[in-house]
């Protein structure tokens, strides 16, 4: 038999594969849904900063009477109707999916400050969630910011929340900080009992023709997971803390992959979004063969075979693939 589970920050599930952030959690037929594909927990979309600081200063799209250019930046943010969850609808839904579903339910804050708005933590550990994300999606766009601010600007989000909750705390990253693995052991050591890679930014395009900036959406496709893979081997040596790949999982593969390269969680969305929950339990059942047909026993003994502790010297290893691939170049689609 083989044994497929895993510890995700300090919570023992059957194996590590989840669903993550994405609107699939508004239904709740559809909570149910994965937990019946067999989902290890639930991962709830983002409580925004700005969804709970605007409501509580009532002015969202009531404000036209103010200074037109507080009325355009407000004008940037969605109005309160396209949010499915308001911040109390969001304290009140972990309730419901509770009730509804046994797995572990993990809660997620995204925002920028470290400000008034995250005691909103300490409500959604009150409303039942078995753990927390934190999301922390910023773009610098000031000459003037230095990266020593951006990663304080995290460590300061942690440090907040983590002085209101008692339950796990995962920070969501994004894979351009200069320094990864300092900030990452920096994290662990001020309370993060894991870390999920990676966030995926959403860039804009351009409409050439309206001369706008549009948003677009696309779901991610397996290439994605290479820079997952990258720093999941990096750092899965380095940090004695949980560490969770999101973006690019799309098969039992990817889910192998990560998990060789050290995941303790793998968070599915795109591939749910595109072809259901279902497509959760197949990950699953192709997951169990290849463990199996590759002689493992357990997870725990595949986990981080790839990583970068089988390197005596990482720097001398990533150079030489650099090279390689480079030098691995014959032009030969142009013969």
């Amino acid at each position: 038999m083989i044994d497929m589970k895993t510890n995700y920050l300090g919570l023992s599930l059957p194996h590590p594969v989840m669903p993550g952030a994405s609107p699939l959690i508004d239904d709740l037929d559809t909570v149910r849904r994965l937990e019946d594909a067999g989902a290890a927990a639930i991962v709830m979309h983002s409580l925004f900063e700005e969804q709970i600081e605007l409501e509580e200063q009532n002015t969202i799209w009531s404000m036209e009477v103010h200074a037109e250019g507080y009325a355009e930046a407000l004008s940037y943010f969605p109005r309160p109707d396209r949010f499915a969850l308001g911040p109390e609808e969001y304290l009140e839904h972990i309730h419901r999916i509770k009730a509804a579903v046994a797995v572990p339910v993990i809660a997620s804050l995204n925002g920028v400050s470290a400000a008034g708005w995250l005691r909103y933590g300490e409500l959604i550990e009150q409303a039942g969630a078995d753990a927390l994300e934190l999301n922390v999606y910023y773009v610098p766009t000031s000459t003037t910011e230095t990266s020593e601010r951006v990663e304080q600007r995290v460590l300061d989000i942690l440090q907040a929340v983590r002085s209101r909750v008692r339950i796990p705390v995962a920070v969501k990253l994004s894979p351009f900080y200069s320094a990864l693995p300092a900030l990452g052991g920096e994290l662990a050591q001020r309370g993060a009992n894991g870390l999920v890679l990676f966030n995926r930014f959403y860039e804009p395009d351009f409409d050439i023709e309206a001369l706008d900036v549009v948003p677009r959406l696309r779901f991610s496709d397996p290439d994605e997971l290479l820079l997952r893979l990258h720093w999941l081997a990096i750092l899965r040596p380095q940090l004695h803390i949980s560490l969770a790949a999101t973006g690019g999982i799309h098969s039992a593969k990817d889910a192998v992959k990560a998990i060789l390269a050290g995941a303790d969680a793998v968070q599915i969305v795109s591939a749910l979004l595109q072809f259901g929950p279902a497509h959760l339990s197949k990950i699953l059942r192709d997951l169990a063969r290849w463990v199996e047909e590759h002689g493992y026993s357990s997870l725990d003994e595949m986990r981080g075979s790839l990583s970068l502790n089988r390197c005596p010297n990482p720097e001398a290893f990533e150079r030489g693939n650099y090279m390689r691939v480079l030098q691995a170049w014959t032009g030969q689609n142009y013969r």
